[in-house]
């Protein structure tokens, strides 16, 4: 990070803890908003230009524990 991060960051934190419990939620549900917004945008840029974004479906797939083990072979009597 870059100082004049820092600084915004600190005071932003400053401003945010002097607020009411109820606002300080209102702040978070506005940065998860923004946040969404973002990867939501950077996702359609993805598609439109043919890259992928890693980690974007992070947790939402499920692999077997014996997913690398070796498939049985059955004998199709005939």
């Amino acid at each position: 990070m870059n100082s004049q991060t820092v600084a915004i960051t600190e005071a932003v934190l400053a401003k945010l803890k002097d607020l009411p419990l109820e606002q300080q939620q209102q702040i978070l549900d506005f940065v998860e908003f923004i946040e969404k917004k973002y990867v939501e945008k950077q996702l359609n840029q993805s598609e439109s230009s043919g890259k992928r974004i890693a980690g974007l479906q992070k947790g939402k797939i499920w692999i077997s524990e014996d997913f690398n083990e070796p498939l049985e072979l059955k004998k199709i009597e005939e």
